[in-house]
């Protein structure tokens, strides 16, 4: 848990094991946001499944583009990068290219001056980090002033995301716990922060 006073840090994360809920928190912050007509930009990651059986992750702008960012590969690899420049996560082939061809245009958005935007970042995760260009935009939308992100970061579990836990160290984030307990009475306080970050 987190609290925002009236100013708060200008950046809001979301921590949580896989499947607690955390894109699903995004997506409605999203939506409340817009609503009331804060400027965003950004994408989330939503899992694809074939048969019941999960095939990988698309990655979705929020102006509804959508192309992959892993898919379940037949050839077994447990190192990070595989043959031929291949990126893997467990039984994962990371499409990088597809990746950065829509993640990298909404990072790089610049909003009107004197104006403020909030992006979404769902996720700053290992597949993700095999992208140095998406690793340098997430730092420059971080030091922007013009700039407020709201991303998820996953539990750490081994061996630690040198991203996250520069993201986590930072004294200007909020920083959420989503739990299976909190998960749908959390979304008051995350919006709450968001708001107080634009102050």
């Amino acid at each position: 848990m987190a609290s925002a006073g009236s100013c708060g840090g200008r950046h809001v994360l979301l921590k949580g094991p896989p499947g607690i809920g955390k894109t699903t928190l995004t997506q409605k912050a999203c939506e409340a946001l817009q609503t009331d007509g804060v400027r965003i930009q950004g994408f989330y990651t939503q899992e694809v499944r074939t048969g019941g059986r999960r095939q990988g992750f698309d990655v979705i702008t929020l102006e509804g583009q959508r192309g992959a960012l892993a898919r379940v590969s037949k050839q077994q690899a447990s190192g990070a990068q595989g043959s031929r420049g291949e990126y893997r996560v467990g039984q994962y082939l990371v499409n990088l290219p597809s990746f950065e061809g829509l993640a990298l245009p909404v990072l790089r958005f610049k909003p009107p001056s004197g104006t403020k935007c909030v992006y979404i970042i769902d996720e700053i995760g290992k597949m993700e980090m095999f992208s140095q260009h998406f690793i340098q935009a997430v730092r420059m939308v971080l030091d922007s002033p013009a700039s407020t992100v709201l991303a998820t970061i996953p539990v750490p579990k081994g061996r630690p995301l040198p991203l996250v836990e520069e993201i986590r160290r930072r004294k200007d984030t909020t920083l959420f716990t989503v739990t299976k307990e909190n998960r749908d009475s959390l979304l008051p306080e995350v919006l709450a922060a968001v708001k107080a970050a634009l102050c």
